[in-house]
């Protein structure tokens, strides 16, 4: 439980974050939110690995680190907390969404694009610097973490919205949907995108390792 506790606080504080950083736009949400998921990570990273986002479960599932039951109770722990998020940042902001999107002048396929490679980068970041055995014990975890959340979404921000987390795109677009009368038929991209991403990761870190 203290695990599942872990990964439910460290999901809704991202959320929270973002949900209310979108507010101050694309030049200074990207540094918040990356500044954030950096405390954030070295506030559970000792106790449930940090995941915070299912991508990187699974891309911890797929290197054997966690048991796929237990992997599925920390994705419905981050999703419970992330729609929780959502609606503090819905009241909090008297009302306004947040949700990522394709960008005008940008097609789903490059907005796939984008969080594919982004995810692909955060979970090949990730587990380099929490289970590769060279970098065991380091304490630069947290920033790494931090930093490459922090550079993707300056990257992709007018492209895709950033999310590389399929939690943070659940709270986000569920709440929009209901509240906004936003659409839900671009969340596929939030979910295959990431997924698909951390897959990719998972193999390559397997190629680093041998």
């Amino acid at each position: 439980m203290n695990k599942l506790l872990t990964e439910f606080v460290g999901t809704f504080f991202l959320v929270l974050i973002i949900g209310l950083a979108v507010e101050l736009g694309e030049v200074l949400a990207p540094l918040v939110i990356g500044v954030g998921l950096t405390a954030l990570v070295y506030l559970g990273g000792h106790v449930s690995m940090a995941h915070y986002n299912p991508a990187a479960t699974l891309g911890f599932w797929m290197r054997g680190t966690i048991k796929m039951p237990e992997a599925l109770r920390y994705v419905g722990a981050q999703l419970v907390a992330a729609l929780l998020a959502a609606f503090v940042s819905l009241w909090l902001l008297n009302g306004a969404t947040f949700s990522p999107g394709v960008g005008a002048e940008h097609t789903v396929w490059q907005a796939l694009a984008a969080e594919f490679l982004f995810s692909f980068a955060l979970v090949l970041v990730i587990l380099n610097v929490a289970i590769a055995e060279t970098t065991k014990g380091n304490q630069f975890y947290g920033i790494a973490i931090g930093f490459v959340v922090m550079a993707g979404a300056y990257a992709v921000w007018d492209i895709s919205g950033a999310a590389f987390n399929p939690a943070v795109a659940f709270g986000g677009l569920l709440t929009d949907a209901l509240f906004a009368e936003g659409s839900l038929s671009e969340s596929w991209i939030y979910l295959v995108g990431p997924l698909s991403g951390a897959v990719a990761a998972a193999v390559v870190f397997g190629w680093q390792q041998d």
